[in-house]
């Protein structure tokens, strides 16, 4: 479990502090550490400050509490070992009213103990140091906040990309500064991103990940895959460790598997109490390569009632791993990570990333999903739009969203299970390389990246069809123009006033002869709504620009019209309006 004792407020570096020139704080004796943090700021004149120290603290004095006989003697060392017992990240000493100098011993006694010193001037009281501190933590708190929000959008946004699985671990990769890999139910990668690690840094994470994938949801890492390493114990197979543990160093750790909110391992800058071996939070304690520690065991089985874990954390190389099962670890599905260090706020961008890809890669099975099959089986066995479209919605009236990406390929289920979150409907038709969504008309779709979207006019569901038409068209206008997103504008025609029947027969009438080649009159349509142009009717058809001028030549010869004829090509729009 987390240590308690810690602060949620994130930890300053020493260095930041000695930097602010309005505290003029000077080192005077102890390890010049880069990684040495404070956690807050404690006053004390007490001569055995250890009862009343958590551990991270900068202990200030004045010395008050110093016997004048003191240098002769062990006090400072008695005092010094105290503080580094009670996990004190450093000590300042405060030179007036009672010291006009840092005594000698005391600068002895922390460079034997590695405590660093600093020397408080005069004119810095211990109120501006402990506010300082405060600001620092501020600071650090907000950055890490603005950094966690812009991750999140970044990944939402990623989320909706056509290519979504993909495109969620880029992002978090590249936050992390690491890579990402999402493994399936039977160990095997179906997607990786970033910088790829080295052979025991990815195998490593392969092992880790069927540390959190349930026995029964696959076998494992994948077949073939390289060994952890030398010095690294094979896992007894099928065994899993207890729940609320973490690796660390290649052995199974005590700890929750995100301690703390960061991407694993033990709380950082904590010693040991008197009675156990002091060491630094957060750096694994390896073995020689072909020499496993004798305390390292295999994995204890967990017993069946027993919760399984559904993340773990390792460091192996230097290099933090952490594994999450997605969807609380029932279809199998492992998002592992791979980070050269752990920043505050890393934990949590890998959280939104994990819960995204749960999303991307579960299964619907609930009652909106049951509703969905009924309306389906109804419309089969011959009931109308009107009567089933209750089942989908509240919505009264709809829009057809036809969709296609902007690059190559075709998208798949997971991509079109994205669009249809991004668009907030799950009914999703996937038609080859255009996706059809059919959407309640009170959620407008917007542009989203990486998609090409047509819009039809908000219709009642016995309209369906109608606009199925409009957003097709859309569609295609909007690729032609290269616009993200293209709405069909119903409005009063001329259509309007002509009975829909009688206008019907005078479009049959007047294109019969293309009508019988298919091709045709979409091509004529297409050429007519972009006003004539070739590229761009090519682009909509997806067809080459001399294959639009040969259609368009034939129209003109089958029809018998001249097609620069502003009469005859608004006549040939209103007929084409009707079929």
């Amino acid at each position: 479990m987390p240590d308690s004792t810690v602060p949620p407020t994130p930890p300053v570096p020493l260095s930041a502090l000695l930097a602010r020139d309005d505290l003029a704080l000077r080192r005077i004796a102890g390890p010049d550490d880069p990684g040495t943090v404070v956690h807050w700021v404690h006053t004390s004149e007490m001569a055995d400050p250890y009862p009343y120290l958590l551990g991270g603290e900068l202990l200030l004095t004045a010395g008050v509490h110093i016997p004048e006989a003191a240098g002769s003697g062990t006090y400072f060392d008695d005092y010094v070992s105290r503080i580094v017992a009670a996990g004190g990240a450093a000590l300042g000493f405060g030179v007036a009213p009672v010291h006009d100098t840092v005594p000698r011993a005391l600068v002895a006694a922390c460079e034997r103990y590695g405590l660093p010193l600093l020397e408080v001037p005069e004119q810095t009281t211990f109120s501006g140091v402990a506010r300082a501190v405060w600001q620092l933590m501020a600071q650090a708190r907000l950055s890490e906040l603005r950094r966690v929000t812009e991750a999140q959008q970044s990944l939402a946004s990623a989320a909706s990309r056509p290519d979504p699985v993909p495109s969620v671990l880029r992002q978090l990769a590249q936050r992390l500064g690491g890579w990402a890999v999402l493994y399936g139910p039977e160990g095997a990668e179906i997607a990786r991103a970033g910088r790829e690690p080295g052979a025991e840094v990815g195998s490593a994470l392969a092992e880790l990940a069927g540390v959190v994938r349930p026995a029964e949801a696959g076998a494992g890492p994948p077949a073939g895959a390289p060994s952890a390493g030398a010095g690294r114990p094979a896992p007894t197979p099928g065994a899993r460790p207890p729940a609320g543990t973490s690796r660390a160093g290649g052995a199974m750790q005590p700890g929750g598997p995100a301690e703390g909110g960061r991407l694993g391992g033990s709380a950082d800058n904590r010693r040991s109490r008197p009675g156990g071996e002091a060491t630094d939070a957060g750096r694994p304690q390896t073995q020689p390569a072909g020499r496993p520690s004798p305390s390292a065991q295999p994995p204890t089985p967990a017993p069946p009632n027993r919760p399984h874990p559904t993340s773990a954390t390792d460091t192996v190389s230097g290099t933090h791993l952490a594994a999450y099962a997605l969807g609380a670890g029932r279809r199998g599905f492992v998002l592992g990570v791979a980070a050269p260090g752990r920043a505050p706020g890393d934990h949590t961008i890998v959280s939104v990333a994990a819960v995204l890809l749960s999303l991307l890669t579960g299964e619907q099975q609930s009652g909106t999903g049951a509703a969905r099959s009924s309306a389906l089986v109804r419309l089969l066995l011959g009931a109308a739009p009107e009567d089933v479209a209750p089942l989908l919605g509240d919505g009264r009236r709809w829009v057809v969203v036809h969709a296609r990406p902007d690059g190559e390929g075709v998208p798949d289920a997971v991509a079109a299970s994205a669009l249809g979150a991004a668009l907030g409907s799950a009914l999703v038709d996937p038609a080859g390389d255009v996706l059809r969504v059919l959407v309640p008309a009170d959620r407008a779709p917007d542009p989203l990246p990486g998609w090409t979207l047509g819009v039809s006019a908000a219709v009642a569901p016995e309209d369906w069809p109608a606009a199925d038409t409009q957003a097709a068209r859309a569609l295609a206008r909007a690729r032609a123009t290269r616009a993200p997103l293209l709405r069909h504008a119903p409005r009063p025609a001329l259509a309007d006033l002509v009975p829909h029947d009688e206008a019907a027969a005078h479009a049959r009438t007047l294109l019969a002869p293309v009508t019988a080649h298919p091709a045709l009159p979409e091509t004529l349509r297409t050429w007519l709504s972009l006003h004539g142009s070739w590229d761009r009717t090519a682009v909509a058809l997806s067809v080459h620009r001399n294959t639009v001028r040969q259609r368009i030549a034939r129209c003109a010869t089958l029809l018998e019209a001249d097609l620069d004829d502003p009469d005859v090509r608004m006549e040939l729009w209103f007929a084409l309006r009707q079929i």
